[in-house]
C-alpha cells in the first residue's frame, strides 16, 4: 500500500507539472515550492491547512494558540496556491510556507527545520510521511474540525494506510458523533466530538465586520440579496432573479475571478445598471443608481453579508456549496443548490427552515421570491439561522482545553 501511496504522489506531481504549462494554479503550485526556502526555528507549533477555507475555519484556534503560548514561533504550511497567496503575510504566523510534497525526504527536512513541539492540522489533510515523521519525533499531532463519512478510505478494504496515519494522531477533534461512532468501528478512540470551530470564527466576524461605506454607498437604503462564491451555473440562475425584482439591489462576488470570467457576467447583466467593484472610482459613476454590483476581488466577502437581506451561496451546481455559515451567521437566511450532502450544516439549516436548496431558476425564482416578498417570513428565517449558528459555537475552547503543547 506504501509502494502504491507513494508513486501515486509522484504521479500527482506529474500531472501538476504538465498541467503547469498552460494552468495558472498549477504554475503557482509548482514554482511556489520550488522557490521556498525554510529558515530553522526552534520549538515551533505548526499548523497545516489545504487551503484558505480551511485556514479560516482554523483561525480560532490558530489564535488562541497564539494568545496561549506567546514564545512558541507559528509555522503555516498550504497545500494550495488559493491559501497561500492570501495569507502568505498573516501576522497571525511567524512564517508561512507550501507544504512540500509528501515523500519521505521531504518530510523528515522540513520537520527538521521547523523542529515544531506540537503539529496541528484541520478536517481533511492527511499525508503519511508527514504523519509518521511527527511520531517518530514524538511530535504530538492534532487534527481539528475533522469530519468521516462511511464512503471515505479510511473504512473501505484498501484503506489500510490511511487508517494507520489515523493511529499517529494523537486527538481527532471531531465535528459530530456520526464520525465518533464510524471511527470506532475501525478501532480509533482517540476521538473527541468538539463541534466545528468555523461557528466560533463566522460567530466572532459577524460580532464585528469590516465597515465597507462603498457598499453602504451602493445600498442606499435598500434590501440586498448576496450571492457569495458564486460559478456560471449560479449566475446564469440570478440574472432571471435580477430581472425579476428591479427594487432590490444584488451582489454578485464570484469564486473565481480571471478577466474572462468576470467580463462574461457581466456582458449578462442589465448594462445602465449593473458595475464591476473595480470601476466605483470612474468618472461619472453614480453607485446609488446602480442595481447589481460584482465584486471583482477577493477578500471582501465575509465582511459584505452585514449589508444583505438575504444571501445566495454557489457551489451546489458543482462539487458542492461553498460556506453557507458567514452568511448565516449574520442573521441572512441561506439559498443554495443541491449538492450540499457533504455538508452538515447546510442540511441543519434546511430542517430548521434556515437554509434552502434549489434545483432549477424556477425553484430559485419561486424560493427567493417568497422571501423576496414576504417581509416576515424572511425575517424569521434569517433569525433561525442566525441563532443555529450562535447556538453551535464553542468548539475553539474544548480544543484548548485538550490540547497540550510543551513550553
Amino acid at each position: 500500500m506504501l509502494l502504491l501511496y507513494n508513486l501515486g504522489i509522484r504521479f500527482y506531481y506529474l500531472i501538476v507539472l504538465i498541467a503547469s504549462v498552460f494552468n495558472s494554479k498549477a504554475k503557482a503550485w509548482l514554482s511556489g515550492r520550488r522557490a521556498q526556502k525554510v529558515a530553522p526555528l526552534s520549538k515551533s507549533i505548526w499548523f497545516h491547512f489545504a487551503s484558505l477555507g480551511e485556514f479560516e475555519q482554523g483561525r480560532p484556534v490558530l489564535e488562541a494558540v497564539k494568545v496561549k503560548y506567546p514564545h512558541h514561533p507559528v509555522v503555516v504550511t498550504f497545500f494550495s496556491p488559493s491559501g497561500y497567496e492570501i495569507r502568505k503575510n498573516t501576522p497571525l504566523a511567524d512564517a508561512v510556507y507550501y507544504l512540500p510534497l509528501d515523500t519521505p525526504a521531504n518530510a523528515r527536512n522540513f520537520i527538521k527545520a521547523i523542529n515544531p513541539v506540537a503539529a496541528i492540522f484541520t478536517k481533511y489533510e492527511y499525508w503519511y510521511h508527514y504523519f509518521n515523521q511527527l511520531n517518530q519525533q514524538q511530535v504530538p499531532l492534532y487534527v481539528i474540525s475533522a469530519i468521516f463519512r462511511p464512503g471515505q478510505v479510511f473504512f473501505k478494504w484498501y484503506g489500510t494506510l490511511h487508517r494507520q496515519m489515523l493511529t499517529k494522531v494523537i486527538r481527532l477533534f471531531v465535528q459530530d458523533e456520526d464520525s465518533k461512532l464510524l471511527l470506532s468501528t475501525i478501532g480509533i478512540t482517540k476521538a473527541l466530538v468538539s463541534g466545528d470551530t468555523r461557528f466560533d470564527r463566522v460567530y466572532e466576524n459577524a460580532l464585528q465586520p469590516k465597515a465597507l461605506p462603498v457598499i453602504e454607498m451602493f445600498k442606499n437604503g435598500k434590501p440586498v440579496f448576496i450571492a457569495g462564491s458564486t460559478w456560471p451555473a449560479d449566475e446564469e440562475l440570478l440574472v432571471n432573479l435580477i430581472n425579476q425584482y428591479p427594487d432590490w439591489k444584488f451582489i454578485i462576488a464570484p469564486h473565481e475571478i480571471p478577466e474572462d470570467k468576470v467580463s462574461k457576467l457581466v456582458s449578462m447583466l442589465p448594462a445602465d445598471k449593473s458595475i464591476r467593484f473595480s470601476n466605483i472610482n470612474e468618472p461619472n459613476t453614480q453607485l446609488q443608481d446602480c442595481q447589481t454590483l460584482v465584486i471583482d476581488n477577493i477578500g471582501m466577502l465575509s465582511s459584505l453579508y452585514q449589508y444583505g437581506e438575504i444571501a445566495y451561496i454557489g457551489g451546489g451546481f458543482g462539487v458542492g456549496i461553498h460556506n453557507t455559515l458567514e452568511a448565516a451567521a449574520f442573521g441572512l437566511p441561506v439559498v443554495f443548490g443541491p449538492n450540499y450532502s457533504k455538508f452538515k450544516e447546510a442540511s441543519e439549516l434546511i430542517s430548521l427552515q434556515g437554509g434552502f436548496s434549489i434545483n432549477n431558476s424556477a425553484e430559485l425564482l419561486s424560493v427567493a421570491g417568497q422571501l423576496i416578498t414576504d417581509e416576515n417570513y424572511r425575517i424569521t428565517a434569517g433569525k433561525i439561522a442566525g441563532a443555529f449558528v450562535a447556538q453551535s459555537k464553542g468548539a475553539t475552547d474544548l480544543i484548548m482545553k485538550n490540547i497540550a503543547i510543551k513550553i
